[in-house]
């Protein structure tokens, strides 16, 4: 009798909790919610508008074959001002020296330009005003280049020279000191011999 009056109540709740959705025939509605559809626009590359100018290098720069006439200017982006008058030393007919880029913590001062082939020759300059022993050229891509100008701060300023000839990716010395001097700028004439080239620029102690 005990089994019976159990198994009548345990009927009953059942009854009991169906009966809400046994009631009129209703049926139980699904809300399914579709995602979230999120359209990221397409990334748009800015090209700087290109736009030349004529070549300035000073009177007493000591290269004389005919340099190019029309070049897209790039000023630095940190302007340095040099306080001593500018004295041009003999130009250095540039050796080319593949080597490495130098550790880290050697590194004290780095900059980089990416020029285009459709710019023609670009007028790129560095704002350095650091203290080292050696400048060092890392080419990624391939470029033509014609001369540097590396400014030091008692107004000294050494012409390398390139010769407008070709040079492929690789890191090079550009210019060594090893006495120690405090570089105020660097100047650079090239030219993108690939779609785009990217110049870096080191100065390590």
């Amino acid at each position: 009798m005990k089994k019976l009056t159990l198994s009548l109540l345990n009927l009953a709740i059942l009854v009991t909790l169906l009966a809400p959705h046994a009631a009129g025939g209703q049926k139980r509605r699904v809300v399914v919610r579709p995602n979230k559809v999120v359209v990221r626009p397409n990334k748009v590359v800015v090209r700087r508008p290109i736009t030349h100018t004529k070549l300035v290098v000073h009177r007493a720069h000591p290269i004389r074959r005919v340099l190019p006439n029309a070049v897209v200017a790039r000023p630095a982006r940190r302007v340095i001002a040099v306080g001593a008058p500018l004295v041009f030393l003999p130009r250095m007919l540039w050796a080319p020296t593949v080597v490495t880029v130098p550790q880290s913590d050697r590194l004290v001062w780095q900059d980089t330009e990416s020029i285009a082939s459709d710019e023609g020759w670009v007028d790129t300059n560095f704002g350095v005003d650091a203290s080292g022993n050696a400048l060092f050229l890392d080419i990624d891509g391939k470029a033509d280049l014609n001369f540097a100008e590396v400014t030091f701060a008692n107004g000294n300023v050494q012409v390398v020279d390139f010769n407008e000839r070709a040079y492929g990716t690789g890191v090079y010395k550009l210019i060594d000191f090893s006495d120690g001097r405090h570089v105020k700028t660097v100047r650079m004439l090239a030219r993108s011999a690939s779609d785009e080239t990217k110049l870096a620029v080191y100065l390590s102690k």
